[in-house]
């Protein structure tokens, strides 16, 4: 039997993918983009739980987007390999 991961922790890996795959650039091309955002129309709980993980950065509460840490970045590209998904946006 294989071990079930928490219905919570399952929500903060989809979240955090959810914003990894609509991201987008604001000031450089995207394939050579250095930093990414991400709306912010998530569950609120949620992004605090990744902020604290330090996979996003909110920044100010008024903000309606979010910013995708290198951890972030990372975590969500390793979530990719784990859920046997491609990243669209390299296509």
């Amino acid at each position: 039997m294989t071990q079930k991961i928490p219905a919570s922790h399952t929500i903060e890996e989809l979240t955090l993918l959810l914003a990894y795959l609509t991201r987008f650039s604001e000031n450089e091309p995207f394939e050579t983009a250095r930093s990414y955002r991400s709306w912010k129309g998530y569950d609120f709980d949620v992004l605090n739980s990744l902020d604290e993980l330090g996979w996003i950065v909110q920044g100010s509460f008024r903000s309606k987007s979010l910013y995708l840490t290198d951890e972030g970045l990372q975590k969500a590209q390793d979530l990719l390999e784990k859920y046997g998904m491609e990243d669209w946006k390299k296509e």
